[in-house]
């Protein structure tokens, strides 16, 4: 054998090694990254305008605090650490100027309206303390502050109606672990292996039966993960009415289905032997069964969207355009996410969408539970919008925005990534039609649209709040709940209450309303309702007049009186309900926008009830008024705390005033009825717990004007629907394939807590 052979084949080898390696790599060769191509975006106004609805700078906050602190000669304590007795600035937030001097500035050529806040003061030290808004101005620089509390609610705001402190909570709290539970360390010691640790309270509102009261049941769970769903049994009614700590009180305890005068007297019963015990099983930690841990490891990655080419909309300050579609956006810190100035092609359609309430009535055989009201603004919506997870609460690639907001303390706080925005494709098409009847061909297209979204967590709950808006000129207002159902402790006839979802747990049957504010100005500031229906008449078929025919006609009816226009919550309502100009269409017809609302909502609280006129907003489904600057908002932050003598009583608002060819407002409200089953366990999904509203173009234009989009499709059987210049779609193996730049995790949801 020639000794040179066995280097000639090994030569040999690593070429082909070589040559099949090059040709692997080729093959692999990592795809180009996706590079942004110039956007196609409609100018419609300037962005600078939009900066008259922008929420406070930190900057503008901390000046505000300065001035209080220099000019209200009283002393102010930070509300973080604030006894009942101090004075403190619960909140700062943004006044937004009256809407005919925003109009002015907007559409007239006038002056930019002077910059101002609004604080939330608590005078508690002082002979008669209360709680009441200022206006604090011009900003950057404060020169003035105005009380407005006379011209916002006709009168003052009793100090008992402020809405509880953080601190509050925690002297509470204290008040329970060092007094409350000092009576009864025997009980809670066999029964709980109370450590001073391993317990958690949740409180209940309204806090009493009265205007005045302020006792508020806190029920105890165990101090685990999810521990909403971990009640023990034991309840305790705390009196908190006192501006001195010293001299609150336990009013009542309840444990296992038996009342008690407090704790001593529990702690006698059990000691005695005179109690029934029902032990619950300590839970670990991670909360075992309401752990929202992940079951199963992670396997192949969900699908993901990406933008081959760059957002298609831009974002600069609190302006945002799209498509046709421009608006300015602002988080208000007790009602959340909100909207200003919404233009489709150029043209204002809405002065102001955004959030009002949200409001939970439980039912439960436990006191904490059957007391229950939440009407969250007063904890604060947009006080609790949380940090979004990227890829899981919004599209990796959405833009994240950051916002700052002062709430119980004398800085502001940023929480990053608040509040997120992107385009998605929906996965359907926005409009389509495949012929195959005397021409062929097929036209459609994506149903591409703009979200807008925060998620704000109020204790157990989490709420995602969308605003959406479509090509075809309609926008969605949308609400998600998840987060964990509020429970009480299983005994007696609790099943009356709702389902049981773990051996001592009851989830309990509540209600969920949500109330929006919606300001459309359609065609102009004066608008006119009007309703279209349907109706069945008989008529004799005009080539057979011995047959008859059934057949649906249309109704119309304007609505020209407040009252005609309230809605109640389960009356039947027209399908078809608008907001009509005084301009028409090509075609003769008003122009409008349609009001479409989404709810399953509950039953609303009886109108019997003491209370029911704090949350009157809910007795309708929709209701429509003139737009008064004096009625801002359906409801008030005191409204929580003192429903007996409502701060702001909506039903007020609908006192058959004429409103046709006026400035309107529609007040719309859905919701959903929630029994909990074992399925909400650990957490409840967001699948069928979504309500909301439309609004949709009708007869405001000519035609669909979606058709003007650029991400239509449209080919024939005779054309080379493969060739991009007639079909975009076929492109995409070229112009999407590329690798999104996503960029490297991050979270901040838990930094300076």
């Amino acid at each position: 054998m020639n000794p040179k052979l066995p280097y000639v084949l090994l030569v040999g080898a690593a070429v082909i090694i070589f040559i099949l390696s090059c040709m692997l790599l080729s093959r692999g060769r990592r795809s180009p990254s996706c590079e942004s191509q110039p956007r196609i975006v409609e100018k419609m106004g300037s962005t600078s305008q939009s900066l008259v609805f922008a929420d406070l700078t930190p900057e503008e906050m901390v000046q505000v605090v300065r001035y209080l602190q220099g000019n209200l000669g009283v002393q102010l304590v930070d509300a973080s650490r604030a006894k009942p007795s101090d004075n403190c600035i619960a909140s700062v937030d943004v006044q937004v100027p009256a809407k005919a001097e925003v109009l002015r500035f907007l559409d007239g050529g006038g002056a930019r309206p002077p910059r101002e806040a609004l604080a939330v003061l608590y005078f508690g030290n002082q002979p008669d303390p209360n709680t009441s808004p200022n206006v604090v101005g011009p900003l950057p620089t404060p020169a003035y502050h105005r009380d407005v509390t006379v011209q916002k609610y006709g009168g003052k705001v009793p100090y008992h109606r402020r809405p509880m402190l953080g601190s509050e909570y925690k002297q509470v709290g204290a008040f329970l672990e060092t007094v409350a539970f000092a009576a009864a360390p025997t009980f809670l010691k066999e029964v709980f292996e109370y450590d001073g640790t391993n317990v958690a309270f949740q409180t209940t509102a309204p806090h009493g039966f009265q205007s005045g009261d302020r006792k508020s049941w806190f029920i105890v769970f165990q101090n685990v993960s999810g521990f909403f769903v971990h009640p023990v049994g034991l309840e305790v009614l705390v009196d908190h009415s006192s501006l001195d700590i010293s001299r609150w009180a336990v009013n009542r305890v309840f444990y296992n289905g038996q009342y008690y005068r407090d704790m001593v007297q529990l702690e006698s019963a059990y000691v005695q032997g005179r109690i029934s015990v029902e032990k619950v099983r300590k839970a670990p930690r991670d909360g075992d069964f309401s752990s929202m841990k992940p079951r199963a490891p992670s396997a192949a990655l969900f699908p993901l969207q990406y933008e081959p080419q760059g957002p298609r909309y831009s974002i600069r300050n609190n302006h945002v355009l799209f498509q046709a579609w421009s608006f300015a956006f602002g988080m208000s810190v007790n009602t959340g996410l909100r909207l200003f100035d919404i233009r489709h092609k150029g043209e204002r359609v809405a002065y102001e969408i955004g959030i009002q309430e949200a409001l939970s009535v439980y039912g439960s055989n436990c006191p904490g539970g059957m007391s229950t009201r939440y009407m969250d603004g007063s904890f604060g919506i947009g006080r609790y919008t949380s940090p979004l997870v990227r890829g899981v609460d919004c599209p990796y690639s959405a833009t994240y925005v950051d916002t700052h907001s002062l709430f119980e303390t004398l800085s502001p706080s940023k929480r990053k990534a608040s509040l997120c925005i992107f385009e998605q494709n929906l996965g359907s098409p926005l409009r389509r039609h495949y012929s195959n009847l005397q021409s062929l061909y097929y036209g459609g297209q994506v149903n591409s649209a703009l979200v807008v979204r925060s998620i704000a967590t109020v204790g157990n709950y989490d709420y995602v709040w969308d605003f959406i808006f479509y090509q075809n000129g309609a926008i969605e207002g949308k609400v998600q709940a998840t987060g964990y159902a509020s429970s009480s402790f299983l005994h007696g006839d609790g099943l009356r209450y709702g389902n049981r979802v773990w051996e001592h747990t009851l989830g309990t049957i509540h209600t969920h309303s949500i109330n929006y504010k919606v300001d459309l100005d359609v065609g102009g500031v004066k608008n006119s309702l009007v309703a279209h229906d349907m109706a069945f008449e008989m008529v004799r078929a005009p080539w057979s007049p011995e047959q008859q025919i059934e057949r649906p006609r249309l109704t119309k009816k304007v609505l020209d009186t407040e009252d005609q226009a309230a809605f109640r919550l389960q009356s039947k309502m027209p399908r078809y309900i608008y907001f009509a100009a005084n301009s028409k269409n090509k075609w003769g017809h008003q122009r409008g926008y349609r009001i479409q609302i989404t709810s399953f909502a509950g039953d609303h609280v009886p109108e019997a009830s003491s209370m029911e006129r704090a949350i009157s907003w809910a007795r309708y489904q929709l209701a429509v008024t003139r737009r008064k600057e004096e009625e801002p908002t359906s409801t008030s932050i005191y409204n929580q705390n003192d429903p007996w003598t409502p701060t702001v009583a909506f039903a007020n608002f609908i006192n058959n005033e004429t409103i046709t060819n006026e400035d309107l407002v529609a007040w719309i409200t859905a919701g959903f009825l929630h029994i909990p089953h074992s399925e909400d366990i650990p957490n409840t999904v967001t699948v069928g717990n979504s309500v909301g509203f439309l609004l949709r173009p009708y007869n405001y234009y000519d035609l669909d004007p979606s058709i003007y989009s650029h991400d239509g499709v449209f080919f024939t059987s005779e054309q080379d629907f493969t060739a991009c210049e007639i079909n975009p779609v076929a492109c995409l193996p070229k112009t999407a394939s590329c690798l999104p730049n996503f960029p490297p995790f991050t979270y901040d949801g838990f930094q300076n807590m």
